[in-house]
C-alpha cells in the first residue's frame, strides 16, 4: 500500500486531527515543536511507596523533591553563600508562605526588607532557571498563575548582556516597589516545586498507620502528573467507600488499633460515636485487656480514654470476624475455610480448635457471639453497620479521594522499561506464574493482573449497573488477605490468632513463592518479558514488604532488576528499617536511589530550615543525557509527528481542504 493509499484509509482520524490542526501550517508549527521536545533532556520522575498516612513527611518530600532542590542550590551557589543562608533560602522555596510571614516583621522593623525582597528575587528565579531547563516554553507557561505568567517568563529568559540585566532589575524594583514582591516569590516557587518533579509514581498503600492519608491525597488530587499502584491498604479503604461491611469494620480496627482515628473522623467525617456506644453498653465492664495496645498510652493524637478505645477495638474486631466468616461461606471458591475460626469456639471449656488442635482462648468475654450460629451478627451490631456503612458512603471528601484512586490507579504501570507493581506476581515453587480464580476466571501473570484490575473497578463502577458487582465487591476483601491475592500473596491473615491465642507459631503468616524467588535475576526477566518489557533493560519496583536497612538488608535486589522501596515513611515502620523511606529518582542522568532520614517537623522546617537529610544510596547513570525521544512520552509524540506529517500531506494533495487561515 503506498502512501497515498495509506493516507485515504486513514481519512476519518485525519479529519479528526484536523479539527484541531486546520491548516497545513498549523500541523507543520506543532512537528516543529514536538521534534524540539523529542530533543529535550527527560523530566525527573520520583517512585515513593508506602506512605501509610506519613503527610509531613510526604509533603515536605515533594516540596523540597527528594533533596533534588538542595542540590541545585548546592551546583548554582557552590561556597559563593553560607550554609546558613542556604538552609533560608531552601526553606523559603519548599514553604513560602509561611517563612514569608515568619521573617517579614523582623526584617521591616530592621529596614532590610526591600533587601531581602531583592535577594531572595534573585535567587528563587536562579533556582527556577535550573529546574526549567528541560522543559519548553510552552509547558511551563501552563503551569505559571495567569496574573504573573508575562512578569516571570522575562524573568525567567533574562540575559547576560547589560541590556537585559538593566531590564531584569527594573522589573524586580518595579515588583517591590508596588508591593507584589511576595506574591511573586511564592508563584515562583510553586512553579519550583511542579517541575522538580515532572511525573509521580506512588506504588501503593498511602493509607493506615499514620495520621495523615486524607492530606496526602488532598494533594495528589490537585498534583500535576502522579499515578498509584494500587496497595492492599489502598484496596482495604477503596472496598470500605465501595460499600463493603467487612472492609469497613477492618478499617476501623486498624485505626483504632494505630491510634489513627482522626483520619476517620475529622479527615472524613465518619461518626464514631455509635461504634463508642455500642462498646460501653456491651463491654462497659469488661477491661478489654488483650485488646489494649502501647499505642494507647500517654499518646498525644488519642482523644478519647485508653479504656474506651479499647473496648471499641473489641467491638469491631468481633464484628470484623463474623462479617468475614459470612463472606468465606458466601465464596467456596476462595478455599478459605481454614479461617473460620469463630465456630471452633469451646465456650465450657474455654478453648480453640485449630487444626486439630486445642488452644486456651486468652478472652472468652464474647456476649455477641451466638453459639448456634457465631458468624450472625446481632440486631445492635447489624444496626451499627448500617450506620457506619451508610457515613462511609456520604462522606464527600472520602468518595472524591476514591475517585482520585480509581482514575489515577491501577495494578500495575508500564513505564520507560519499569514495571511497577505495589506487592507481587504470585508464582509456584517452581517459578511458574500460579493460576488464580478471579471471580470465575483462571488467570495467572499478567492476565491475573489485568483481571483484578477489571474486577476491582467493577466493585466501584458497576454497583448499580452489572449482576457481578456484588461478587466484585466481596473480591475486594480477599485482596485484602487472601492467598493468591497479588495485593497480599501469604497462606492466611492471622488478626485473630493475633488477639485471642498466645502461641506465637499460629501468629505466623508464610510468605508465598513469589517473595524469595523474585530475588532472582532469571525470575525478574521472566517477570518483565511477561509485560512486554524487555529483560535486560527493564526493572520491577516493588514496595509492601518494609526493607529492615538497620539488619544490613538493602533495597536493589536480583543483581540490580528489582528494587523494593518501603522503606518506612511512616514512623510505626522506623524501628523495623532504621530509616525513613526511600525515593527513587529516575532523570536525564539515570537512576538515583535517595535514603532519608527522619523528619523533625513542619514548623522546625519552616523555622530552622531543618530538612530530610537524605543520601544517595546508588547511583546509576548513564554515559549519555537521556532524551525525551528515549522514553514511552517519546514513541508517542513520534506518532503524532507521523500523523501530523500524513495530515500535511493530505492537505497538500486535497486529501483533505484546509480552512482559510
Amino acid at each position: 500500500m503506498n502512501k497515498l493509499e495509506q493516507i485515504k484509509k486513514d481519512n476519518r482520524y485525519l479529519k479528526l486531527l484536523s479539527e484541531k490542526f486546520p491548516t497545513a501550517n498549523s500541523a507543520a508549527t506543532e512537528i516543529i515543536n514536538l521534534q524540539a521536545i523529542l530533543s529535550l533532556p527527560k523530566g525527573t520522575e520520583h517512585f515513593v511507596s508506602d506512605l501509610h498516612g506519613a503527610s509531613s513527611e510526604f509533603i515536605h518530600m515533594v516540596k523540597n523533591a527528594s533533596g533534588v532542590i538542595r542540590r541545585k542550590v548546592d551546583d548554582i551557589y557552590g561556597n559563593s553563600i553560607s550554609e546558613e543562608e542556604k538552609r533560608a533560602l531552601c526553606a523559603l522555596i519548599y514553604y513560602p508562605d509561611e517563612r514569608l510571614e515568619m521573617e517579614r516583621c523582623e526584617l521591616l522593623q530592621r529596614g532590610e526588607l526591600k533587601d531581602f525582597y531583592r535577594r531572595r528575587l534573585h535567587q528563587i528565579v536562579d533556582v527556577a532557571r535550573a529546574v526549567t531547563v528541560k522543559y519548553t516554553r510552552s509547558k511551563v507557561r501552563k503551569l505559571l498563575p495567569e496574573e504573573y505568567a508575562y512578569v516571570i517568563e522575562e524573568l525567567l529568559h533574562e540575559s547576560s548582556l547589560e541590556d537585559r540585566c538593566d531590564y531584569f532589575n527594573a522589573i524586580i524594583e518595579s515588583i517591590i516597589n508596588i508591593n507584589r514582591a511576595e506574591q511573586l516569590i511564592i508563584a515562583i516557587c510553586y512553579l519550583i516545586h511542579s517541575l522538580a518533579i515532572d511525573a509521580l509514581h506512588v506504588v501503593g498503600d498511602v493509607y493506615d498507620r499514620g495520621p495523615g492519608a486524607e492530606k496526602i491525597m488532598e494533594i495528589l488530587s490537585t498534583y500535576h502528573n502522579f499515578d498509584i499502584e494500587w496497595g492492599n491498604h489502598d484496596i482495604e479503604w477503596m472496598g470500605a467507600a465501595a460499600g463493603n461491611l467487612a472492609l469497613i469494620a477492618t478499617v476501623l480496627r486498624v485505626s483504632i488499633r494505630y491510634v489513627n482515628i482522626e483520619t476517620l473522623e475529622e479527615g472524613y467525617g465518619i461518626n464514631l460515636l455509635p461504634l463508642a456506644t455500642f462498646a460501653l453498653d456491651t463491654y462497659g465492664d469488661d477491661d478489654c485487656e488483650i485488646f489494649k495496645t502501647k499505642d494507647f498510652e500517654n499518646n498525644p493524637r488519642l482523644k478519647r480514654s485508653a479504656s474506651l478505645m479499647a473496648k471499641m477495638h473489641k467491638a469491631i474486631s468481633i464484628i470484623q470476624f463474623k462479617l468475614e466468616g459470612q463472606t468465606i461461606l458466601r465464596h467456596p471458591e476462595y478455599e478459605m475455610n481454614s479461617r473460620l475460626l469463630l465456630d471452633k469456639i469451646d465456650f465450657k471449656k474455654g478453648t480453640i480448635n485449630v487444626d486439630g488442635k486445642e488452644y486456651k482462648m486468652l478472652d472468652m468475654n464474647l456476649p455477641t457471639i451466638d453459639i448456634e450460629n457465631p458468624y450472625s451478627l446481632s440486631l445492635e451490631e447489624e444496626a451499627l453497620m448500617e450506620q457506619l456503612a451508610r457515613s462511609f458512603r456520604k462522606s464527600e471528601r472520602l468518595q472524591k479521594h476514591l475517585r482520585c484512586m480509581y482514575q489515577h490507579g491501577s495494578m500495575f504501570l508500564c513505564r520507560n522499561n519499569f514495571l511497577l507493581y505495589h506487592a507481587s506476581i504470585p508464582m509456584t515453587a517452581d517459578g511458574d506464574f500460579k493460576e488464580v480464580n478471579v471471580c470465575g476466571k483462571r488467570v495467572k501473570g499478567r492476565a491475573l493482573m489485568e483481571r483484578v484490575d477489571e474486577v476491582v473497578r467493577d466493585a466501584y463502577y458497576g454497583r448499580e449497573k452489572t449482576a457481578t458487582a456484588s461478587d466484585s465487591l466481596d473480591y475486594m476483601w480477599y485482596l485484602w488477605c487472601g492467598e493468591g491475592s497479588p495485593l497480599y500473596d501469604k497462606d492466611k491473615m492471622t488478626t485473630f490468632e493475633r488477639y485471642f491465642i498466645a502461641d506465637k507459631q499460629l501468629q505466623k503468616e508464610n510468605k508465598g513463592a513469589y517473595y524469595e524467588l523474585a530475588n532472582r535475576k532469571d525470575i525478574c526477566e521472566k517477570i518483565l518479558r511477561e509485560f512486554s518489557i524487555d529483560p535486560h533493560e527493564g526493572r520491577i519496583i516493588n514496595g509492601h514488604i518494609p526493607v529492615r536497612t538497620i539488619k544490613g538488608e538493602t533495597p536493589m535486589r536480583a543483581e540490580g532488576k528489582r528494587f523494593v522501596i518501603d522503606g518506612g515513611f511512616s514512623k510505626p515502620y522506623q524501628e523495623k528499617t532504621g530509616i525513613a523511606g526511600y525515593t527513587l529518582i529516575y532523570n536525564s542522568h539515570g537512576i538515583q536511589l535517595v535514603e532519608h532520614e527522619m523528619f523533625e517537623s513542619r514548623s522546625e522546617a519552616i523555622r530552622s530550615g531543618a530538612d530530610i537529610h537524605s543520601r544517595i544510596e546508588l547511583q546509576d547513570f548513564s554515559g549519555h543525557r537521556i532524551l525525551v525521544r528515549e522514553t514511552d512520552l517519546g514513541k508517542e509524540l513520534e506518532n503524532q509527528v507521523e500523523n501530523l506529517k500524513n495530515l500535511v500531506y493530505a492537505y497538500e494533495h486535497g486529501i483533505i481542504r484546509e480552512e482559510r487561515e
